[in-house]
């Protein structure tokens, strides 16, 4: 299964953060997921699919 959010910028979000995580296995989700919120402009509605989508996988 994989995970393909609506929207280009929620995407590319998904990826960016599964991309940090395998070089940046010491940082937590919830600090990728803040960065990429600032990175990729998402609305704090999109934040919060975003979390809820990825704490669940």
């Amino acid at each position: 299964m994989s995970l393909q959010p609506e929207g280009e910028h929620m995407r590319n979000a998904v990826k960016w953060i599964s991309e940090e995580r395998t070089w940046s296995p010491e940082k937590s989700l919830q600090e990728l997921i803040e960065k990429a919120s600032v990175k990729f402009d998402l609305s704090p509605l999109e934040t919060e699919y975003l979390q809820r989508l990825l704490q669940e996988h």
